[in-house]
């Protein structure tokens, strides 16, 4: 008997709503399939930007990672990279320390010792833990208190804790709340701003930067950008926070009650009038005004060229990637493009898009990365010609496909402008 990936259409979806999302899109509710297309994300502890990644982008910091040696092996390829050497440490555990917990008066030794050890005294400890702790119940908090009293720095904690990735405060959520917590308070200086949201800088040439700096902005502050830890803590100088990733809103949301530093929320976008109006829309509320046409005709341009090299283009859009699925399929379909299938995990944040798409392309096929059917997925009908995203790259190996999962972050119109010009190498 043929078996068939399980999907819906953004037409079934859209009808259904986002009060009756069928349960094969929420992870919380079967067995996880982690095919090499999902290794690389569905872990906090991914390759990318996850827990272990995010929990050094404080200058100067370490970490010490505290689990079982299953969850700590793929820290092994991040520490290979160049700008992690010397920054990760383990503590040895057995059986009998994570049975009895006896693991947790081993931290404070443990890092006192990585601290003396260290050539440059580290600005941070971070402890990463995994989900034996959450298992266990462990206050973390309490093991990080006695561990800065035994080491003299601060020690903040990481959670990667898989368990609650469907929770209130993920792990990516937590941690960037986490990389922050240092910051104290000081007086504000109205020409500074923070971009929250990326644990790596946008690209150079993103024209958010040429649009703060017009409106009177002198400095502009992100945690990737900054050479040290001295710079690092001039954060709360910040006259405001911009949000670009809403997994930084309980961050943002810290330091306005912390340190009293409001934040404005902008999404990232692929859709060039929304980009236009989010960007007019701040300029209102900062009381300036915004001249985008110039880059917002750049990325207009890059649209049309990909056009002509790819006229019947049927994009496989996936979620491992530096975007929205959803919001970058509406781009698309927006671009006069066909969209054949999406990939993703579907929230409340991106169900928003799930309208457009179905007055658009009600046939459009969404599958769940991490349902079990998902091993029996076909490529052979999907009429799909050219691909962006890693996994979307993993279903169509016979397809042009563009992986877009760099670490340098596209964003505004010189993201879109990227992506396309990125594309159209892919199809020459």
């Amino acid at each position: 008997m043929k078996r068939d990936a399980y999907f819906c259409t953004v037409k079934e979806l859209q009808e259904a709503g986002r009060e009756n999302i069928p349960d094969q899109f929420r992870s919380n509710t079967h067995l996880i399939y982690s095919s090499p297309a999902t290794l690389a994300f569905n872990s906090p502890g991914a390759e990318g930007f996850g827990v272990k990644r995010a929990g050094l982008a404080v200058p100067d910091s370490i970490m010490l990672i505290v689990a079982p040696g299953c969850c700590g092996r793929n820290t092994s390829l991040i520490s290979s990279m160049r700008e992690y050497d010397n920054r990760f440490f383990y503590l040895m555990m057995d059986e009998t320390d994570i049975v009895t917990g006896r693991h947790l008066k081993k931290i404070p030794k443990a890092v006192a010792e990585i601290c003396e050890c260290c050539e440059k005294k580290p600005s941070v400890v971070m402890i990463c833990i995994t989900c034996v702790d959450a298992l266990l119940g462990t206050d973390m908090e309490r093991v990080c208190r006695k561990a800065e009293e035994k080491a003299g720095i601060p020690v903040r904690p990481c959670y990667m804790y898989a368990l609650t990735r469907e929770g209130r405060k993920p792990p990516m959520v937590h941690v960037r709340q986490s990389l922050y917590s240092l910051l104290e308070p000081q007086k504000k200086k109205a020409n500074v701003v923070n971009l929250l949201g990326f644990f790596s800088p946008l690209t150079d040439d993103c024209e958010l930067y040429d649009l703060l700096h017009g409106a009177g902005v002198k400095t502009v502050h992100e945690i990737s950008r900054c050479r040290d830890f001295e710079e690092y803590t001039h954060m709360s100088e910040a006259n405001f926070n911009l949000v670009l990733h809403s997994e930084a809103r309980f961050a943002a949301e810290d330091f306005h009650n912390r340190l009293k530093i409001p934040f404005i929320e902008l999404r990232r976008l692929y859709q060039t009038d929304k980009i236009d109006s989010q960007y007019h829309a701040l300029a209102k509320v900062l009381g300036v005004k915004f001249e985008t046409e110039n880059v917002r005709k750049s990325a207009e341009n890059a649209v049309e060229e990909f056009r002509k090299k790819k006229p019947d283009a049927s994009f496989a859009v996936g979620e491992c990637m530096n975007g929205d699925p959803f919001e970058l399929s509406l781009a698309l379909l927006k671009y006069g493009f066909q969209v054949n299938e999406i990939y993703g995990t579907i929230t409340a944040e991106n169900f928003v898009y799930m309208r457009s798409l179905a007055e658009l392309s009600p046939e459009t096929k969404v599958f769940s990365n991490m349902e079990p059917t998902m091993i029996y997925y076909d490529p052979a009908e999907s009429g799909v010609n050219i691909t962006i995203g890693k996994d979307a790259l993993y279903y169509h190996q016979d397809c042009p496909g563009l992986m877009w999962n760099q670490d340098t972050q596209p964003y505004g119109f010189s993201g879109v402008r990227h992506l396309f010009e990125a594309l159209t190498e892919v199809v020459k």
